[in-house]
């Protein structure tokens, strides 16, 4: 018998997971097959890899030493998936991936194109939800990864930062802001709210830096928290109140004269997109692919 990698990622799985059932689920293998492949394994080396009791089970002394080769192999096939698909342009495949709302409304579809024109024989399957959300389907396997607005600090979830943007006090232009060269947090309070919900990546960036500079959220008029970047901009354009918002997300509005964006004294609410997916999982090619395409394009031009 040779020893394989499918086997070696079956036991580095077993292992983060600390359980046979949850490795299957994670593989979407069956739990036997599992149990199956990491005993063929340990039939080759001639050693037992874990301690198994009834409550848990535990690395045995061999498979301490085998998971770092373990690790090593499957970085090794990420490696070599991203160096070859430059070269497989004509791949195909579905791109199945969660973005997050302005990342999934306002950049993606700037993206698709010129990706699409690199690889046009994947077709290309999103879902628009918020960062809390992807980050469960992802932790859950029903995405393979996701695209969003606020680092993810989860021990089973890798998170690459992958593009860097800046929200901005939006107004609408016969505001009594609108003419403002700057700002004031003062002046700011005296204004209604129109806000993305609790959980968003635009929220949480927007309280964290009011935060550091020991501003209370609580003392802003929020008059609306809405599921999405349209949403808040349709009622900002109805007067119901300003926001804060990426700035890429009303280019639109802006050039029409709908809108002014302006800055706030003293604060700069930076962020970037992050990439995120499962350290166990080994990405379809098409993930993989679309993954090198935004490593090596310059994305600032899209924002």
């Amino acid at each position: 018998m040779a020893l394989n990698f499918h086997q070696l990622h079956i036991f580095y799985t077993v292992a983060e997971k600390g359980s046979f059932s949850h490795a299957a689920g994670a593989l979407h293998m069956t739990q036997p097959a599992v149990t199956m492949q990491v005993q063929s394994l340990e039939d080759y080396f001639g050693v037992k890899l874990f301690h198994r009791s009834t409550k848990k089970i535990e690395l045995s002394e061999a498979g301490r030493a085998l998971l770092p080769f373990a690790k090593n192999s499957i970085e090794l096939i990420r490696d070599t998936d991203v160096a070859m698909s430059k070269f497989t342009m004509m791949i195909e495949g579905r791109l199945q991936l969660g973005a997050s709302l302005t990342m999934g409304e306002y950049i993606l579809p700037r993206l698709l194109g010129p990706f699409s024109k690199d690889y046009p024989n994947i077709s290309v399957s999103m879902k628009v939800m918020n960062t809390a959300q992807i980050l469960d389907e992802v932790l859950s396997h029903q995405l393979n990864f996701g695209l969003v607005e606020a680092p993810i600090h989860h021990p089973d979830v890798h998170t690459e930062p992958i593009l860097s943007d800046e929200l901005r006090l939006i107004v609408p232009s016969d505001h009594p802001l609108a003419d403002a060269p700057v700002v004031t947090l003062e002046e700011l309070l005296k204004y209604p709210f129109v806000l993305r919900e609790q959980g968003s990546g635009t929220r949480r960036v927007m309280e964290e830096e009011f935060a550091r500079c020991n501003m209370d959220c609580s003392s802003m008029k929020i008059v609306m928290e809405l599921g999405s970047t349209g949403a808040i901009k349709s009622a900002v354009e109805a007067g119901l109140g300003i926001s804060i918002l990426s700035q890429s997300s009303v280019k639109h509005e802006v050039t029409l004269g709908l809108f002014k964006v302006k800055k706030i004294e003293n604060i700069v609410f930076e962020r970037s997109f992050y990439a995120i997916y499962l350290n166990s999982t080994l990405l379809p090619i098409s993930a993989v692919s679309f993954m090198t395409f935004l490593r090596q394009e310059d994305l600032s031009r899209f924002l």
